[in-house]
């Protein structure tokens, strides 16, 4: 089977992650790198052995490139999704896919109109470790949803770039809260609740000198179920997340992974005591996510059912109620 040929927007780290994942995709090869700054494409691409550079414009110009990550800035992602989508190319997003639902909404009106691929890169929610929660939730292994709690922090060290930068839509929320709040959309709907219902009941947070929410938590109504999430880019947090139902609970120590490995392990602790350790082989989760994009493009799907755009536009509104009770 031909591989995809892959277009790399935007130069930073997150970009060369997904680089360094893509010998290890399936369907898809790095082709072509687009940054703003060309002499920071070429360094790029030459660091990982894509042919192609240029700009954005002439990347997405081209008719030999099936697909595009997205690694920008948060405040440039709807724009080159929409010009992405526009030029014919399935596309796989960095969260968030907007800074607002209306930016979201943008975006998935263009994947729709254009009948492509979109999908947000979320990528925990990819791979064996997700499939089997997803199984377990909505199998009914935990009973009726109860109760989750989630976290992800950690300490930035400078009060510098674009973490920092209210102009580039910087703060906890949205570049690391985005995690737990999406975990806490995937359970409720994996258990059946209606997305439509949930809510942002509380937040607390703190705004630093920067003008950015540095660290945050928030209480969230999920309709017969809650849930506690944290998030901060000021100290570390732990990345236990659990999941706790009327007959069993699941702690997962690393639901998240790691941009190398997706996670391995957690443990099913029923009411009446007994104990099930939960293991599954890992992969490298960019690299799935990367192949969950091309599996849509070449199936004719503008979704992945990883992540549906219903769960996309859920977790855009309530990032929106976390950050608006805070600032």
């Amino acid at each position: 089977m031909t591989h995809a040929r892959w277009a790399i927007l935007g130069a930073g780290a997150i970009s060369g992650d997904f680089a360094h994942a893509l010998p290890d995709s399936d369907l898809g090869r790095l082709y072509a790198v687009g940054a703003r700054d060309v002499s920071r494409a070429e360094e790029f691409a030459a660091a990982h052995g894509a042919p192609v550079v240029g700009t954005y414009d002439e990347i997405l110009d081209r008719d030999d490139i099936d697909a595009v990550y997205v690694g920008t800035v948060h405040t440039t992602h709807t724009d080159l999704v929409q010009q992405a989508l526009a030029a014919g190319k399935a596309v796989l997003c960095e969260k968030p896919l907007g800074v607002d639902p209306a930016e979201t909404d943008a975006a998935i009106a263009a994947a729709r109109a254009a009948g492509l691929p979109l999908v947000e890169a979320f990528k925990y929610r990819f791979g064996p470790f997700a499939d089997r929660l997803r199984e377990l939730v909505g199998g009914g292994a935990l009973g009726d949803l109860v109760e989750i709690e989630s976290s992800l922090g950690f300490a930035a060290g400078s009060r510098t770039g674009r973490l920092f930068d209210p102009a580039t839509a910087g703060g906890a929320i949205l570049d690391v809260g985005c995690y737990p709040l999406s975990l806490v959309v995937g359970v409720a709907a994996w258990a059946g609740h209606d997305l439509d219902g949930l809510e942002v009941q509380a937040v607390a947070g703190t705004i630093g000198g920067t003008g950015v929410d540095e660290s945050a938590a928030a209480s969230v109504d999920l309709g017969g179920a809650s849930a506690n999430i944290r998030t901060a880019i000021v100290h570390d947090l732990p990345r236990l997340t659990r999941v706790v139902g009327r007959e069993a609970s699941l702690e997962i120590p690393n639901v998240w992974g790691s941009r190398t490995d997706s996670t391995a392990a957690a443990t099913l602790i029923r009411t009446d005591g007994t104990r099930e350790e939960i293991e599954v082989p890992t992969v490298q989760p960019m690299a799935a996510e990367a192949d969950a994009t091309i599996r849509a493009l070449r199936e004719g799907r503008t979704e992945a059912p990883e992540i549906p755009w219903a769960e996309t536009r859920t977790i855009a509104r309530l990032l929106a109620e976390w950050r608006g009770g805070i600032a």
